[in-house]
C-alpha cells in the first residue's frame, strides 16, 4: 500500500493527501494552483524550492511567480546559465563574465576573443538563446561527491567555482545541468528554458547588457534607462579589483588565508580617502558660488559617515562645513504616509516636515540661528535637546539623507549654489564569473546589522521591512541618481567577510515556522562562501564603523 503525506497549500488553503514522493510540479497540479504567471517555485516550510523537490513528509507550500523576488532571482538565474551556454556553442573557447547591474540589466563581458566584441556576436548569442529556450531543455538538478563535481567543473575551465566548493567542504555538493553543460550558480532555477522567453541581448560598452523582464509585468523587457555615470564608476571599481587580483570570493578568501587580510584592509580604506579628497577639491574648486552640499543615496549606502568624512576633507580644502541629516526631520511615526500595502512608507519625500525643514534652508542661508530637531529610531518621535546651527558665510551646508538629489526637497535653492552626490554600497566584488553579488544584498546585510546594534530591531523586523524600502527606493531615490555632479562607492572589497560573524548570529534568530525565514536562510548560505576577517586593521573613520560600532564619530 502506497503511503501518502499531506500537503497545505497556502495559495488556495487546500490540503490535499499525495504520495510520498510526489514533486512540487505536480502537487500545484492537484491543488489547480492559478497565478497571474508560470509557476516557477515554492516556499516550502519557508524554505526556497524548486517545482522538481518531492515532498517525503508533511509539509506547508506556498507557490510563487516572476513577481516574488525569489522567483525573479531563479529566473535571473537560469537566464545566466542559458547565455553561458549560448556563448559556449557561439563563440567557442570564449569565457562569460557577468559583472553587474545596470541600466535595469546585468552587464556582461566575454574574455579570449580574437577581436572585439560585435553587434553580431551579441544578435547571434540572443538567437542562440531563443532557440535553446524554443527546445524547452530541463535544468536538471543533481548532486554528487564534492570531489567528483570539482573534477567536472575542473575539465570545463570553471576553476573560479571550484575554489568556493572546496572552502565549503562539504561531502557532496548539487550542481545542475542543461543539456551537455553544468553549472554551480549558487541557488534555485526554473524548470526548463521554456520558461524563459523574456528577456534580450544589446551590445554595451565594451560588453553587452542582459536586459531583463520587469517584474510587475513578466511578458515586458524592463526600459533601458541610460545609466553612464553609474556604469562609468562600476568599470572604475571593476578595473582596480582587476589591478588587487581581488575579483571574486576565493581572492578574497585566499587573501584572509594568507594573512593579506589586513593590507587589503588599508588599501581599501585609503581608495576611500582618495576619493572623498578629490570630491572635497571639486566643491572647493567651485567655492564662490556653492552653499550647500546634497548627499543622497539608498538605505544603509553609508551617507551618514561619507558626510562626516567629507567635512573633514573640506576643512583641509579651506571650508568649514556644517552637517545636517534629512533623518532630524522625519515626521512623527503616527504622521507617516503609507504605501499602497497600507505600510508605513518612510522613504516617501512627505515622511519628511518639508515645510520645517524649508524654513530652516531659508533661515539658514540667510545666516539666522536655527535649533536642529533629531528624531528617536526607538520611538518613533521627534525632540529636541538644544542643538543649534548657524551660517557664516565661509561656511557650506552638508546635507544628507535618501532625498537629497530630488528637486522637490530644495526648490528655493539655485541649481548654482547645490553640488550633488550620489552615494551607493556598488559591490564589486562577485560570487564567481557567473554570479554577481547583489547590490542590495550588500545594504540589508548592513542594515540588519545596524538596526539590531543601533534601533533594537531584530532581523526578522528588518527583512519584513526591506521590500517597503526597495519600493520607495524605486520610486524616490534611483530616478534621480544620474542627477549627481559625482557618485561615490562606499563598498568595501573586505566588507562581507568582516560582517560575516556580526549578522550570522542575528539572522539564526529567525525562526523556520516565521515567513522571514526563508530570506534569512538564504543569506546564511550566501555567508557559507567566506572566510571570516577580524575588524582590527579597520579604522575608526571607515564607513564600515557606521555598521559595526567603534566609529570615532558621532551619529
Amino acid at each position: 500500500m502506497t503511503k501518502t503525506v499531506k500537503i497545505k497549500c497556502l495559495n488556495n488553503k487546500q490540503e490535499v493527501s499525495v504520495p510520498r514522493g510526489t514533486s512540487l510540479l505536480e502537487v500545484a497540479r492537484l491543488c489547480d494552483v492559478q497565478l497571474a504567471n508560470p509557476i516557477l517555485g515554492a516556499m516550502v516550510n519557508n524554505r526556497i524550492r524548486e517545482l522538481g523537490y518531492e515532498c517525503f513528509q508533511p509539509k506547508t507550500v506556498q507557490f510563487f511567480d516572476i513577481t516574488h523576488p525569489d522567483g525573479m532571482r531563479m529566473y535571473v538565474r537560469s537566464l545566466s546559465f542559458l547565455l553561458y551556454v549560448a556563448v559556449q556553442e557561439v563563440l567557442p573557447g570564449a569565457k562569460l563574465r557577468i559583472e553587474h547591474s545596470v541600466s535595469k540589466g546585468l552587464y556582461c563581458e566575454v574574455d579570449n576573443l580574437r577581436g572585439e566584441l560585435t553587434v553580431q556576436d551579441t544578435i547571434d548569442l540572443a538567437d542562440k538563446m531563443r532557440a535553446l529556450v524554443a527546445l524547452d531543455l530541463p535544468f536538471e538538478k543533481k548532486k554528487d561527491e564534492t570531489d567528483e563535481v570539482i573534477q567536472l567543473l575542473e575539465e570545463r575551465g570553471l576553476h573560479d567555482k571550484t575554489a568556493l566548493i572546496r572552502h565549503r567542504g562539504q561531502y557532496y555538493t548539487s550542481y545542475h545541468q542543461m543539456g551537455e553543460y553544468f553549472g554551480i550558480f549558487h541557488g534555485y532555477m526554473v524548470p526548463s528554458t521554456g520558461y524563459l522567453k523574456t528577456f534580450d541581448l544589446n551590445k554595451y560598452y565594451n560588453g553587452m547588457l542582459l536586459r531583463l523582464p520587469r517584474s510587475s509585468q513578466p511578458d515586458e523587457l524592463e526600459d533601458l534607462v541610460v545609466q553612464t555615470k553609474l556604469f562609468e564608476i562600476f568599470r572604475e571599481f571593476s578595473q582596480w579589483n582587476k589591478i588587487l587580483r581581488m575579483t571574486k570570493i576565493s581572492d578574497l578568501n585566499k587573501a584572509a588565508g594568507n594573512g593579506r587580510s589586513d593590507t587589503l584592509v588599508k588599501v581599501t580604506e585609503a581608495l576611500h580617502e582618495k576619493k572623498i579628497a578629490h570630491i572635497a577639491d571639486r566643491i572647493a574648486d567651485r567655492r564662490d558660488k556653492l552653499r550647500v552640499v546634497l548627499i543622497s543615496g539608498p538605505s544603509s549606502s553609508g551617507k551618514t559617515t561619507f558626510g562626516k568624512r567629507l567635512a573633514v576633507q573640506l576643512l583641509v580644502a579651506g571650508i568649514k562645513p556644517l552637517n545636517l541629516s534629512l533623518d532630524n526631520y522625519f515626521v512623527d511615526r503616527d504622521n507617516t504616509p503609507k504605501d499602497e500595502h497600507g505600510e508605513f512608507d518612510f522613504e516617501a519625500l512627505e515622511a519628511l516636515d518639508l515645510d520645517l525643514l524649508n524654513t530652516h534652508f531659508r533661515q539658514l542661508l540667510a545666516g539666522e540661528e536655527v535649533e536642529i530637531p533629531k528624531f528617536s529610531f526607538e520611538t518613533g518621535t521627534r525632540f529636541y535637546d538644544g542643538e543649534t546651527l548657524k551660517m557664516e558665510k565661509d561656511n557650506i551646508l552638508v546635507v544628507e539623507g535618501i532625498h537629497g538629489l530630488n528637486p522637490e526637497l530644495t526648490p528655493s535653492i539655485p541649481n548654482e549654489a547645490k553640488f550633488k552626490v550620489y552615494v551607493s554600497a556598488l559591490t564589486s566584488i562577485n560570487m564567481d564569473d557567473l554570479t554577481r553579488i547583489a547590490t542590495t544584498d550588500n545594504r540589508l546585510i548592513r542594515r540588519i546589522v545596524r538596526d539590531y546594534k543601533y534601533r533594537k530591531y531584530s532581523a526578522r523586523d528588518t527583512i519584513s521591512r526591506w521590500p517597503s524600502v526597495r519600493r520607495g527606493e524605486e520610486k524616490h531615490i534611483f530616478p534621480y541618481q544620474e542627477e549627481a555632479d559625482v557618485m561615490f562607492n562606499t563598498a568595501l572589497l573586505y566588507e562581507f567577510a568582516v560582517l560575516k560573524p556580526y549578522a550570522e548570529p542575528i539572522l539564526l534568530e529567525v525562526q523556520p515556522n516565521q515567513t522571514e525565514y526563508a530570506e534569512a536562510n538564504r543569506l546564511l548560505k550566501f555567508f557559507n562562501n567566506f572566510k571570516p576577517m577580524q575588524p582590527r586593521e579597520i579604522p575608526p573613520t571607515s564607513i564600515l564603523r557606521e555598521f559595526l560600532g567603534g566609529s570615532s564619530f558621532t551619529y
